[in-house]
């Protein structure tokens, strides 16, 4: 498969919506741990992921996040659910987004899986400093 010279413009889309609700410094630290061997699969979730369905206008950030939680809690994937707990600062997601988020994944998805969302999400809140009460 031939290379181009640099990123594509969905690449670059990505990477700017990747920043928006990630942070900054998150992508920096991931940018730069990214080896050779890793960086076609990078280019493939910043394009794919970032590029087409998180800068799609259909849904605003906060929806995006709220469904993206919900699937990770209810397929297990806890430390991506942290990682996008944690960019609620960002999306505009509130501690009420997730705990009715947990109430879906316990019905839908399982106890199990939402009591150990429960556990991580209340942590990542706690660390946020919104784990205390209500918004």
């Amino acid at each position: 498969m031939p290379h181009h010279d640099g990123p594509s413009a969905r690449y670059e889309q990505g990477m700017a919506t990747r920043r928006s609700v990630l942070g900054e410094d998150y992508v920096d630290q991931k940018v730069a741990a990214t080896s050779e061997f890793e960086k076609p699969y990078q280019t493939l979730i910043t394009e794919a992921a970032w590029g087409h369905v998180w800068s799609r206008s259909n849904w605003d950030k906060r929806q995006r996040s709220i469904v993206t939680i919900a699937l990770l809690a209810g397929l297990g994937h806890y430390e991506e659910m942290v990682m996008h707990i944690e960019a609620t600062a960002r999306t505009g997601a509130t501690q009420d987004d997730i705990r009715e988020i947990l109430l879906h994944v316990a019905i839908y998805a399982g106890v199990p899986h939402a009591n150990h969302a429960m556990k991580l999400a209340r942590e990542a809140l706690d660390r946020m400093g919104k784990g205390n009460g209500d918004e």
